[in-house]
């Protein structure tokens, strides 16, 4: 990603300095609970793509500036809600914010981050721009509702799974980039088109981050791996392995994914099956799919110099260990 920091290194700066400035609030609990959590992000990896899609598609101004940060504070609010939801031990590495100041502080500064962003949103001055991320929150929390309704679901399918994670993830990857586009002006298939790679990204994005959750480790990741297996969450490795281990394993899904009766063994053994049917690569395959397909979607921008940037993102998404 080194190419795509250093183009928007001043960009991303502006952006840094505007979250910093709305973080800020006379009640002390707020910009505490901000700042543990985002002050833990060091890739700010959406708010880069609405100013790289802005570049990329022509912008001049400083316009996607104000959008980039609000795109932060949507996905921060996110994560603090999906933390409480969840009952999550860590976030980013750190002790996650509900655990230090309780579960509806946590719910409440998520709020005032939604609000922030959308402030942020009216002061771009662009009503496309704002129907763009306001339509995402919308979805966005409708993914999570959906998926929170089939959670333990053993009998998920693989497209009602790839419909709740472009909803929950792949929608603000995918309105970041548009809004950016849309900021700077560019013509509607532009628009389109680094939406398609927003939306992509997103969708490979998750799928690593779902395989990552059963071969990665809690130093590496910033969180503990299993966390989706304890929680029984019915991400595509698991079904998968569920799919491809069939009547032998049936008793062992049905007691740790639906009952949630599980043993401190458990989760290694749900690694191995996942390992010994080719569950985990199946997945990482999907994802490369999504990442070659958002390249695809830059292929009428030239030689533009951030196309080649956004082009190794997708490629990071894919390769990336946490």
């Amino acid at each position: 990603m080194d190419a795509l920091l250093a183009l928007a290194r001043t960009d991303m700066a502006a952006v840094d300095a505007l979250i910093r400035r709305h973080m800020d609030s006379p009640v002390p609990v707020i910009p505490a609970l901000a700042d543990h959590l985002i002050a833990g992000s060091a890739k700010r990896l959406r708010p880069l793509l609405t100013i790289a899609a802005a570049r990329i598609a022509g912008a001049r101004d400083e316009a996607c500036l104000k959008l980039a940060a609000a795109v932060e504070f949507i996905h921060t609010a996110t994560l603090l809600h999906d933390d409480v939801v969840d009952s999550s031990q860590l976030r980013r590495g750190r002790v996650a914010a509900h655990l230090i100041w309780g579960a509806p502080s946590s719910v409440l500064v998520g709020d005032f981050q939604f609000a922030r962003a959308f402030e942020l949103m009216v002061g771009a001055g662009s009503m496309p721009a704002l129907e763009i991320l306001a339509r995402a929150s919308r979805v966005i929390a409708e993914g999570e509702v959906l998926q929170l309704t089939r959670a333990h679901d053993l009998d998920l399918s693989q497209d009602v799974y790839l419909e709740i994670i472009r909803a929950k993830t792949a929608e603000l990857f995918a309105a970041a980039a548009e809004s950016g586009a849309v900021s700077a002006g560019a013509p509607p298939e532009r628009c389109r088109a680094l939406r398609k790679y927003g939306q992509d990204l997103g969708l490979a994005f998750q799928l690593v981050d779902d395989a990552l959750d059963y071969s990665g480790d809690s130093e590496t990741l910033g969180k503990n791996p299993g966390d989706d297996f304890r929680e029984g969450k019915a991400t595509l490795p698991l079904l998968l392995v569920m799919a491809r281990t069939g009547s032998a394993e049936r008793d062992f899904w049905v007691r740790t994914v639906d009952r949630r009766e599980q043993t401190e063994a458990d989760f290694e053994r749900a690694r191995e099956l996942m390992r010994r049917t080719g569950a985990l690569q199946s997945t990482l395959d999907l994802a490369r799919s999504y990442a070659d397909s958002a390249k695809a979607a830059l292929a009428d921008f030239g030689a533009n110099p951030w196309r080649p940037a956004l082009e190794d993102l997708a490629d990071v998404a894919v390769s990336r260990r946490a």
